[in-house]
């Protein structure tokens, strides 16, 4: 009966210091002051359209920036979401970390097409969005010309871009995109001296396949040099205009 009572009396004071140092390192963790706020840009090596003293500068900017203020009072949606108001962003996380710093994880955007129209210079991106032309980073992409509003190169020109973009054999040999008034389009290629009439970008990938397997079956015998003009308009055509 003693040992019961001991034993009981045991369990209760261990309780009690369990609850005393559970409740005295948990205020103690609320009122640690942030120490550190790290800046992970997860793709620096492939795009520089931010860096981390560009998105330290912003916080600092917007009163955001959370090193010395408590942790328990740092709300890091609130950083998300001003972050992903720079239109270079396609994701961020931010999260509390245990050594008592804010860690930033920053996913740029990828841009696919670039555009040099009668709206503007700006990139398309592989999610169908616009973002702006950096000064500090050139996107090596395909450049589309001419008449191009905005509306045609989020939709019909961004699937053409993307097809380009996850084709290795097209993705290397397009270089420009000439958007005609009425729509048409004519493709320069990186090989060749010699201008693809593509007509409309309706059913573009029968007429990209059809071309590809002429360079593969004509070409060779003819030379590079041959044609000035191909010309796809014509559905299941090729059409060559010689120099």
């Amino acid at each position: 009966m003693v040992i019961r009572i001991i034993s009981i009396f045991v369990a209760l004071l261990l309780f009690c210091y369990l609850v005393f140092v559970s409740f005295f390192f948990h205020e103690t963790r609320q009122d640690d002051l942030c120490r550190d706020l790290i800046v992970v840009v997860k793709d620096s090596l492939d795009k520089h359209f931010v860096t981390e003293s560009d998105l330290i500068s912003y916080l600092k900017r917007v009163d955001l920036d959370p090193v010395g203020k408590p942790i328990h009072s740092i709300n890091t949606h609130l950083i998300e979401n001003e972050l992903l108001k720079n239109e270079m962003i396609a994701n961020i996380e931010a999260y509390k970390t245990p050594s008592g710093a804010i860690k930033l994880e920053v996913i740029q955007k990828m841009p696919i097409l670039r555009v040099l129209g009668q709206t503007g210079n700006f990139y398309v991106d592989n999610n169908g969005s616009t973002m702006p032309v950096s000064r500090r980073y050139v996107a090596h992409v395909p450049i589309a010309t001419g008449y191009v509003e905005k509306e045609l190169a989020v939709t019909d020109l961004y699937k053409f871009a993307l097809f380009l973009q996850e084709n290795d054999f097209w993705n290397h040999q397009i270089e420009q995109i000439y958007v005609h008034p009425n729509g048409e389009v004519d493709l320069i290629p990186r090989v060749g001296n010699h201008r693809i009439m593509l007509g409309t970008l309706e059913d573009f990938r029968d007429k990209l396949d059809n071309l590809q397997l002429f360079y593969e079956q004509a070409i060779p015998k003819v030379g590079w040099e041959k044609y000035s003009i191909i010309n796809l308009k014509y559905k299941g055509q090729i059409v060559c205009t010689k120099k």
